[in-house]
């Protein structure tokens, strides 16, 4: 066993030199350039390499509207979905709560006639507590300092955890006007838009969870298994599937391209092709740090076998179909049918 520890190390080493000298050369060659196939491949190389030896954990750093093609998209299934009176939507890994009232704030303004349940879930306790508050820093994050000083810097702790840019930096100015309540140096997230989320501590690998939060019409697990390794990821993808409605939507970005693909060919989930290459382009500090980021993903290349199951980013998982139930009435007059044409 330490024979076989050290030999990993020792390759470890090597491959982070390798690594290093590379992404030096990588980076000198004109962006239009590393989109041609050579490239390409070169970097799916380099990007294994990074895969195999990385050391990951979790990162709470975020962005309201991060991924605008994505939104889009849950907009539009959620515009053209015959629901009751209510939408259930679990969004696991809420962190700092970017995402969650980046949904709800889209499908409040696409579905207005609906009643969102939506709960939002994180392992963290602690994170949990600061982003049901819906109430973010607008301090320069350098004058950050460290927590338990006064609320003030708590707040601006919190906002800006893991991330040198604010959570809102990516949003314009009319969208901030239309999302929060600006007070002094922090903004609030409008109550109409809290309003049906709930918030739970819970893990995502947790068998009981169909039971603690039942059936949903919509998963979104974004941007938080390419942090685990790949055992791990799998396990938890299959275990968020079954969380579903049959006929629900899955949105699963930021994991490891091959272990998604695995897991939605094995459990026969159905990609949903529209306006794909823009959901998979569309967070450019996913696109962005490829191939030398663990988190990061490939150019969409459509084409290959599996291509467009490899490149979705959303799935609908498969719809129960309706079995023809024969009383015993019914068998004896198709048998005597049968004879009759016989």
């Amino acid at each position: 066993m330490r024979m076989r520890e050290t030999l990993h190390l020792l390759q470890k080493l090597l491959v982070t030199r390798y690594l290093w000298v590379t992404s030096r050369i990588w980076r000198r060659i004109p962006v239009s350039l590393r989109s041609l196939p050579v490239f390409v491949s070169y970097g799916a190389h380099l990007h294994s390499l990074v895969l195999r030896f990385a050391d990951r954990r979790q990162n709470h750093s975020t962005f309201f509207l991060r991924n605008r093609a994505e939104l889009e998209l849950m907009r539009r299934l959620a515009a053209r979905a015959s629901y009751g009176p209510i939408m259930d939507i679990a969004i696991f890994a809420c962190s700092k709560g970017a995402e969650v009232y980046s949904i709800a704030w889209t499908l409040k303004a696409a579905r207005p006639d609906l009643t969102f349940n939506i709960r939002a879930i994180d392992i963290s306790q602690e994170i949990v507590e600061f982003v049901k508050q819906g109430v973010y820093s607008l301090q320069d994050p350098d004058v950050q300092a460290a927590v338990g000083v006064t609320e003030a810097q708590k707040l601006n702790w919190n906002t800006h955890r893991d991330q040198g840019a604010s959570p809102v930096d990516w949003m314009f100015e009319s969208e901030k006007d239309q999302m929060f309540d600006r007070e002094g140096d922090y903004v609030r997230v409008k109550s109409w838009i809290k309003e049906g989320i709930s918030w739970h501590c819970a893990d995502a690998g947790d068998p009981e969870l169909v039971s603690m939060l039942g059936r949903q019409d919509m998963v979104v697990a974004n941007r938080f298994l390419c942090h685990m390794d790949t055992v791990h990821a799998e396990r938890i993808l299959r275990n968020l599937g079954r969380v579903l409605k049959p006929g629900g939507y899955l949105f699963v970005s930021g994991i490891d391209l091959d272990v998604r693909t695995r897991v939605a060919l094995d459990m026969k989930w159905k990609p949903i092709t529209e306006l794909m290459e823009g959901v998979h382009d569309g967070d450019p500090s996913i696109r962005d740090g490829w191939p030398f980021e663990y988190w990061a993903k490939e150019p969409f290349l459509a084409r290959g076998r599996h291509a467009m199951i490899r490149y979705a980013s959303a799935f609908q998982i498969h719809r129960i179909i309706p079995c023809l139930v024969l009383v015993k009435q019914d068998v004896q007059e198709l048998a005597g049918l049968i004879l009759l044409t016989c």
